[in-house]
């Protein structure tokens, strides 16, 4: 047995994956966060009306918020959309119309860094703006008529907001269980709960969730796998939902009739 060989080529697999690890740990935040900044003066265009609002949280951080309405003058409530992680509100604006159709308006933040909102990104302010953002919901409406909404990343932020306050429901599409499970789907042989600077574990803030909750997952999501999803099951609650959309991917579930029946039975209940 040639042992210098062998000990070669394992100094070469060890120094392989102390390379790829560091790398995996410096490039975290670009592989978590895709955002795209606009500039102040930026005009939006939707062809929901909307207002937008921007809410200075202190001397250098500002969440950018975009209020879409319905048509109707007579509201049922407000839903509070969490969006994903990707460039900003005008990636999720046509997403509204699912809910102002049936009467809501919706309040879309974007993270800081994401679209016009400014200061630092940190989980903690992620927290703190997301809440901050359901404060002034209830300044409007009472706690039956507001529904907090997390779209893949916004999942988790969702899921804090509801654990924190006291609303009407809590809907969830493609969640994950945290960051650390979705990293390790991808690098396994990695201590990703170590190496994340991001935790938003999904998982703690559900059992902490006391009025109803409804999932929405697809079994093709490639993004987040179904089966890091799945694992939330655990934390629901008599008459929670987990509902498994057959072949829908991260993208596109709302085009699946399962979902947007559901979501309009959701949003019609008192």
């Amino acid at each position: 047995m040639n042992w210098k060989r062998i000990f070669r080529w394992l100094k070469i697999t060890v120094l392989v994956y102390c390379i790829i690890g560091i790398a995996l740990f410096y490039l975290q935040e670009k592989f978590l966060f895709h955002p795209q900044t606009l500039p102040g003066s930026y005009v939006y265009h939707f062809d929901t009306p909307f207002e937008e609002v921007n809410v200075a949280m202190n001397g250098t951080d500002t969440v950018n918020m975009i209020k879409f309405f319905p048509e109707d003058s007579l509201r049922k409530g407000v839903v509070l959309y969490y969006h994903g992680n990707r460039q900003n509100i005008e990636r999720y604006a046509k997403f509204a119309a699912n809910f102002t159709k049936n009467g809501y308006e919706v309040w879309m933040e974007d993270y800081p860094g994401f679209g016009k909102s400014t200061g630092e990104r940190t989980e903690k302010k992620i927290y703190e703006q997301a809440l901050e953002v359901q404060k002034m919901a209830t300044s409007k409406y009472g706690r039956d008529s507001i529904i907090i909404y997390g779209k893949s990343l916004g999942t988790g932020i969702a899921a804090y907001v509801a654990s924190r306050s006291d609303n009407k429901k809590l809907i969830l599409e493609t969640p994950y269980y945290s960051v650390p499970s979705l990293f390790s789907c991808y690098a396994p042989i990695y201590p990703t709960r170590a190496m994340s600077n991001y935790k938003i574990p999904t998982h703690e803030y559900l059992a902490d969730v006391n009025y109803p909750i409804t999932i929405f997952h697809g079994t093709g999501d490639g993004v987040i796998p179904y089966r890091n999803a799945a694992r939330l099951k655990k934390m629901l609650k008599q008459g929670d939902e987990f509902i498994t959309v057959d072949k829908g991917t991260h993208h596109n579930l709302a085009t699946f009739d399962l979902y947007t029946k559901k979501l309009d039975s959701l949003l019609t209940l008192r």
